[in-house]
Order: structure tokens, then sequence, then C-alpha cells
């Protein structure tokens, strides 16, 4: 009955953590003038390079649908391209533009700042608990 309270106790920790990252890069992300999926969209576009629409949809599981309205809203602020195929006139790739290079690395340095400033208050014996304790559940969750 212990281990079900734990096993408890560690899915609700791991829910409060993911909400407190996912306040603190949505507030990241406001000060670039995007939201939170157009950031996840940026940055699996940036992690993979161009990728068509469907692509994206399936590597974060979003319909088409949205993803267009994302990358739509995206194109407009000229973060994103469309780019149709040489081979295949019908199949659109979307890439990073080239104006977003330079608020790519603008958002990098204040994120890792921000992490930086967020980690500094921690001990050196609490990040290693924090290493330790992610590395366990990374572990335990790829078995």
């Amino acid at each position: 009955m212990k281990e079900v309270k734990k096993s408890l106790e560690v899915a609700k920790l791991l829910s409060e953590v993911a909400m407190l990252l996912k306040q603190s890069m949505t507030k990241g992300f406001e000060e670039f003038g995007i939201t939170a999926p157009q950031g996840m969209v940026i940055g699996t576009l940036s992690r993979f390079g161009k990728m068509k629409i469907s692509e994206l949809s399936d590597k974060l599981s979003l319909s088409n649908s949205t993803i267009s309205g994302i990358v739509d809203r995206l194109e407009n602020q000229e973060i994103v391209e469309r780019i149709r195929s040489k081979e295949d006139r019908r199949v659109v790739y979307v890439s990073l533009s080239p104006k977003f290079e330079e608020m790519h690395n603008g958002f990098h340095r204040r994120a890792e700042e921000k992490i930086e400033k967020i980690m500094s208050k921690g001990t050196p014996e609490d990040l290693n608990k924090i290493m330790d304790g992610l590395n366990t559940l990374k572990r335990l969750l790829s078995d």
C-alpha cells in the first residue's frame, strides 16, 4: 500500500513540476510575442529542420488543422516560411525563416539565463539529487 502511495506522490510531483515549467516557458514565449504551441512548433523545426505539416502534426500529437493554423500565424510573423518541393509541387514544407535566427539566438540566451538563475538557488547537493532523480525516472520510463 505504501508503494502505491509513493507512486501517486511521484506522479503528483511530476505533474506539478511540469505545470511550473510550462508556466515559466509560457512567460518566456510571451516576451517574444509567441504562444507555447507556437514555441513547440518552432522548437521542433529547430531540432529537426524543415518538415511537412503532417510530420509536425505527428511529432507534436496535434491535428493537421491545428498545426496549419499555428504555422499560418508564425508565417504572418515571418518566423516560419512555407516552401514547395521542387520534385513535387503538391508537397509543402515548413521551415524557420532567416528572420527567426536573430529572435532564436536572443530567446535561447534568455532561456539559459533563466534556467541558470533558477538552478543557482539550489546547492550543489540539491542539483545532484535532482539529476539523480531525473536519471532514475528516465531509466524507469525507458524500460
